[in-house]
């Protein structure tokens, strides 16, 4: 098996798991079925993800949507291996909270992913952090039932996905984000990394990551700072620096705007 999973936490109707996935390009993708319905946090890594409800490749902090009984494949024809959180939960639990979120008239996903949102960065980075404090992850599994719910109850039709030749390019920047995130990435060189035009590099990234580079490399560095915050005693300033950040008034100014909390705040929070 090229996937382990490690239990973290579990109770009625719900569970919560560490999954790390050592496939690569040489291993064949085979279809599987989702045993419960499943919100999966892409920690690391980057994957392409079909199921009946479409068709995505996943990089770190897009949600992967699974329906129980429902068939998938996961492959990893551009690079090898991924890390994910994953959220599995029984019908009835799902419809419980679903049922009292505004808007919402499913209690299954009507489409197989969601991208790294900035409505929910906050909470992942919160799910992430809480896989070392498992006592966390019930009260963070409801919420993130709720949010991603509530996300989908004003979701537009997804766009038709770039070629197989665009997804392996658009990785390979994903991949390069992930790693350099604290290093000047420009549009120009990621595009040049991809071998795209800058204007096709950025439609393209759009269309397949939900999001513009720009927006995708601030969204890794505060995650990542998030992480330092809840995980380290590293001072916040020496945070903002080694994330990538310039100065400590345009860290603290983003990451509250995004997380919804001052760096200290969501430190002691």
């Amino acid at each position: 098996m090229s996937a382990t999973a490690h239990l973290l936490a579990s109770g009625p109707g719900w569970r919560v798991s560490d999954i790390v996935c050592t496939a690569g390009p040489n291993d064949r993708a085979f279809e599987e079925e989702h045993p419960h319905h499943c919100i999966a946090i892409v920690r690391s890594g980057s994957f392409r993800y079909r199921s009946s409800q479409g068709s995505a490749v996943l990089a770190p902090g897009s949600l992967l949507l699974g329906n129980r009984g429902a068939c998938f494949e996961c492959g990893h024809e551009h690079a090898a291996g991924d890390r994910c959180l994953a959220f599995q939960f029984e019908p009835a639990y799902l419809e419980g909270i679903v049922a009292a979120v505004p808007g919402a008239r499913r209690a299954d996903f009507g489409q197989a992913h969601l991208p790294p949102l900035p409505a929910l960065a906050g909470l992942v980075a919160e799910a992430e952090a809480a896989a070392d404090d498992p006592e966390r992850l019930e009260e963070i599994a409801m919420r993130l039932v709720g949010a991603v719910a509530s996300v989908l109850a004003g979701a537009r039709p997804a766009a038709s996905p770039p070629s197989a030749r665009d997804q392996r390019r658009i990785t390979r920047a994903l991949r390069h984000v992930e790693a350099h995130c604290e290093e000047a990435l420009s549009l120009d060189a990621l595009a040049r990394l991809a071998a795209m035009s800058p204007y096709h590099f950025l439609r393209t990234f759009r269309v397949l990551v939900g999001m513009t580079p720009h927006q995708y490399v601030l969204r890794t560095r505060l995650h990542r700072a998030a992480l330092l915050l809840r995980r380290s005693e590293l001072p916040v300033a020496g945070i903002a620096f080694d994330c990538g950040f310039g100065d400590l008034s345009t860290f603290n100014r983003r990451f509250k705007r995004v997380m919804g909390a001052s760096p200290s705040e969501y430190r002691s929070g």
